[in-house]
């Protein structure tokens, strides 16, 4: 089922929230949004143990009305969720004008080129593999952190 929100709406209300602006002195941020509690757990707590500060959402909704208010630093986003999937919350926050530098890296299940290929098409800089581990996790997120550095 589709809702009625539409791309302009959530760009719009993106913009607004960004304009109030945000303390530069944070962490580095990831926000993780999967709809299994388990893999945001996961995440979670290896990210935190390493000094990063996590935002948590549990579909792409719940993603989009967040971003604006917790500017993260980088995404980490599940592709199979129900109602926005991570293909379609990819495709917003990259066609937004403050965020589409901002690293995405898609999670799935599924390990297939298509899955890889389907997120490059949207945008994603990167992908994993779920289940992922403490190393692959870290790793690709110092990519990012080397990148912007």
């Amino acid at each position: 089922m589709q809702s009625s929100i539409s791309a302009d709406q959530i760009n719009e209300s993106i913009s607004e929230n960004v304009a109030a602006g945000e303390d530069a002195s944070t962490p580095f941020k990831v926000m993780v949004i999967d709809d299994s509690k388990t893999i945001r757990r996961t995440a979670e707590t290896l990210l935190k143990k390493e000094g990063f500060e996590v935002i948590a959402a549990t579909d792409g909704f719940e993603a989009l009305s967040m971003i604006a208010d917790h500017q993260p630093d980088l995404i980490l986003l599940d592709i199979m969720m129900p109602r926005l999937d991570g293909y379609q919350t990819c495709a917003l926050i990259k066609h937004h004008r403050v965020f589409r530098h901002t690293p995405v890296v898609m999670l799935s299940s599924k390990d297939g080129l298509f899955d890889r290929a389907r997120g490059r098409v949207v945008g994603s800089d990167n992908y994993i593999t779920k289940p992922f581990t403490r190393e692959e996790l870290l790793s690709v997120i110092e990519q990012h952190i080397a990148k912007a550095g």
